[in-house]
């Protein structure tokens, strides 16, 4: 049995690898947000899920974006598609267990294969990152919802439909399968509360 850590704990880890207040305000948030979503979508489903262990992976999620911060602050978005990996690394390095470490490693898009990273010379090491787990799949998709741009923004179903098309086909019907096993949050309140707008 995995022993979770609390949301005091997560938070005060954010705090840790954080280099700027901004930064931290921005991906907290993000994590944040993506653990509401989850929490809205796991509402209305009859999947058996683990809510904690859900809060605790969206919490973390996102965790090693903080890897791509320069010491002026500026976001390395050239190398973003690493930050789950470097996630899964800080995660390894504080002595947390595989299961929850794969929620950093197993969330972007939705989910990088080997064959992926050959026929498009991704710079990852060569692997599959593929939610696995329920809970994996329902934090993968939440964080689908809501994105870090400046300003940070709220995503429909379709608008990241959109943006996924230029993925391929396949890519797209993974996510219309994660649609249909875990239906659409309803975003407006949580608009209303962030003040971020939707796109």
């Amino acid at each position: 049995m995995v022993i979770l850590p609390t949301t005091q704990e997560i938070r005060a880890l954010h705090e840790k690898y954080a280099p700027t207040r901004e930064a931290l305000d921005l991906v907290y948030t993000h994590c944040e947000i993506v653990s509401r979503i989850a929490e809205q979508l796991m509402a209305d489903t009859v999947l058996p899920l683990d809510a904690a262990l859900v809060r605790v992976g969206a919490l973390l999620h996102d965790i090693g974006v903080y890897r791509l911060y320069d010491r002026a602050g500026r976001l390395d978005h050239s190398n973003y598609l690493r930050h789950g990996i470097l996630g899964h690394e800080i995660l390894r390095q504080e002595g947390f267990p595989e299961r929850l470490r794969r929620f950093c490693s197993c969330h972007t898009g939705v989910g990088i294969t080997r064959h992926d990273i050959r026929e498009n010379g991704l710079d990852l090491p060569e692997a599959d990152y593929l939610a696995e787990t329920a809970e994996e799949q329902l934090v993968m998709y939440a964080d689908k919802f809501h994105s870090k741009t400046t300003p940070p923004t709220f995503l429909t179903a379709s608008s990241y439909g959109v943006h996924l098309e230029k993925f391929g086909g396949d890519k797209l019907h993974a996510f219309h399968l994660l649609r249909t096993r875990f239906g659409e949050p309803d975003l407006t309140p949580l608009g209303a509360q962030y003040g971020h707008r939707q796109a």
